[in-house]
């Protein structure tokens, strides 16, 4: 249930929202957690990084990113599609080391890009494809979790793309762990779902998370499991690197080649990572909106300035690029989480779990995580969502589908794309029609037309606008109202103008309310074009 004061905002109620919903945040960010760690670890190694690099991405992302970010439920930490882009430049640049670096700038490229306010952009995302994108995600968390579930983890967790480097795809992987699957994590994937599913109608068990429960569960059976024909494999369980002393503890962290500064190759590595990564974060934090059950709307510009400050001090450790992550962001809201608390406890919980419980960690299934992410996939792609938006009309099922089946069949980047061309055209289409109310004003008579424009005229209104003049009927009066308009595009303006000098060819009289030309036409003799005289 959500209290009524959990809308309101300001400075002045910090205190209250941490005492008030620490009880929430904290089982939010062992959640979370819970899902961020093989999805870091899964990364950094399809990434061709060192395991701890993910890792400490998560960390960073947890800890430092949420502190700056105005979000409350934003995640951030390594993101799959960043993968290909990763793996790609520390091959082309030759070594990590140099790899950090174009890291480290990429995230000054993101400071400046937020104090230029780009992070409007992420305003300009239409509903039905940010809805569209949530339930691919869904869609591709269960297709790519199956497999992980029956024990067959030959793709690393975290990944999201359909094709794999493997030559299968996401359909063939599923269809390959079927004919080679283990008991063992069967047995475990299923009774994990069941407590899930039954733990939190227990109002008395509920205070304990179900997901804290399945994890416990999960490593008690894999224990129990050991020596049977049922026994797990290293493969089917969370593999973090083990600290044993300080020394391994400092050899851990990686830093920056300085000396490559001028290397031409690093700005380019670092550009493009600062533009997809933004790009992703956008698209992430606008999703997240979405399902913030208090509908609170994040600051774009100042998400870009924190994830500029969180990739460049990874760069200087030796972490991942990172971008603001919907899949944790998704199970951060759908665990409960009320305030950026909850990815601050994230981040806390991947430190002390690499520095105090390394052991213990690695002792976690595989196929207990995927349940939680089984879940989580659910929720973002109940049935019931395709139904709302086909009752929402075509303008909006149409493109919301397009991006369901382009980000499922391509990658997130891709496929927001394909989606965000195909809501333009319904946009563009809906603009065409809509400019302006078309009546016959019968109490002056049948011979009076009047045309009254909406309150925000573009130039993408131009075309029906002036398809519309030029089929008028002749020997009518045509009165153009724009009293309610706000804004006339210059270019609309100019059709008005045209048609009202040129109507009397059509034995059309118009007569123009509160439409003004607010700029002066050039002269015809400024348009022609002198010839050039030659020195002979």
């Amino acid at each position: 249930m959500i209290d009524q004061d959990d809308s309101l905002t300001g400075n002045g109620l910090k205190k209250y929202f941490l005492g008030k919903n620490l009880k929430k945040d904290l089982p939010a960010g062992l959640v979370v957690f819970l899902v961020a760690l093989p999805l870091c670890l899964g990364i950094a190694l399809a990434s061709g990084a060192p395991l701890f690099s993910g890792i400490l991405s998560g960390i960073i992302g947890g800890i430092v990113v949420a502190s700056f970010s105005g979000s409350q439920l934003s995640v951030s930490g390594p993101a799959a599609g960043l993968t290909v882009i990763v793996l790609t430049a520390i091959t082309d640049l030759g070594a990590f080391d140099a790899f950090l670096l174009a890291v480290f700038i990429a995230g000054i490229f993101q400071v400046i890009l937020g104090i230029l306010k780009a992070g409007t952009i992420g305003n300009y995302f239409p509903n039905s494809v940010i809805i569209g994108m949530l339930a691919a995600i869904g869609i591709i968390l269960i297709l790519k979790q199956l497999p992980h579930a029956v024990g067959y983890d030959a793709d690393f967790e975290g990944d999201q793309n359909f094709a794999q480097p493997d030559s299968e795809n996401t359909f063939s992987a599923i269809i390959s762990a079927f004919s080679k699957f283990n008991y063992g994590a069967v047995i475990i994937s299923v009774v994990s779902m069941a407590v899930l599913i039954l733990w939190p109608k227990v109002k008395k068990l509920a205070i304990i998370p179900a997901p804290l429960i399945v994890v416990a569960l999960g490593i008690l059976l894999a224990t129990a499991f050991q020596g049977t024909a049922y026994s797990l494999s290293g493969d089917h369980l969370v593999q973090i690197p083990v600290v044993e002393s300080l020394t391994d503890f400092k050899g851990l962290f990686l830093f920056p080649d300085f000396s490559q500064f001028l290397n031409p190759k690093i700005w380019t590595v670092a550009i493009t990572i600062a533009i997809v990564a933004s790009l992703e974060t956008l698209l992430s934090l606008e999703a997240v909106d979405k399902i913030d059950p208090i509908k609170r709307v994040s600051p774009t510009n100042r998400e870009l300035i924190a994830q500029g400050i969180g990739n460049s001090i990874a760069g200087l450790v030796g972490g991942l690029p990172m971008t603001a992550v919907i899949v944790r962001s998704s199970a951060n809201v759908n665990s409960g989480g009320r305030t950026k608390m909850s990815a601050i406890f994230h981040g806390v919980f991947l430190m002390l779990s690499v520095l105090l419980l390394p052991s213990l960690i690695n002792q976690i299934p595989l196929s207990c995580l995927a349940a939680i992410l089984l879940m989580v996939g659910y929720k973002l792609a109940k049935f019931s969502l395709f139904t709302k938006m086909w009752k929402d009309g075509k303008d909006q099922f149409i493109p919301f589908m397009v991006t369901v089946l382009a980000v499922v069949f391509t990658d997130l980047l891709i496929g927001v794309s394909i989606g965000l061309a195909v809501g333009i055209i319904f946009l563009l289409r809906t603009n065409y029609r809509n400019p302006y109310f078309y009546t016959i004003d019968r109490s002056q008579g049948n011979n009076f037309i009047r045309i009254k424009l909406a309150q925000e005229v573009s130039f993408l209104n131009k075309g029906t606008i002036q398809y519309t003049l030029t089929n008028l009927p002749t020997g009518k009066t045509v009165i153009i109202d724009g009293t309610d308009s706000l804004f006339i595009d210059r270019d609309v303006l100019d059709a008005i103008f045209d048609f009202q000098e040129n109507a009397y060819t059509k034995n059309i009289k118009v007569e123009l309310v509160n439409i003004k030309r607010s700029y002066e036409l050039p002269k015809l003799k400024d348009l022609i074009i002198k010839p050039i005289e030659e020195n002979v």
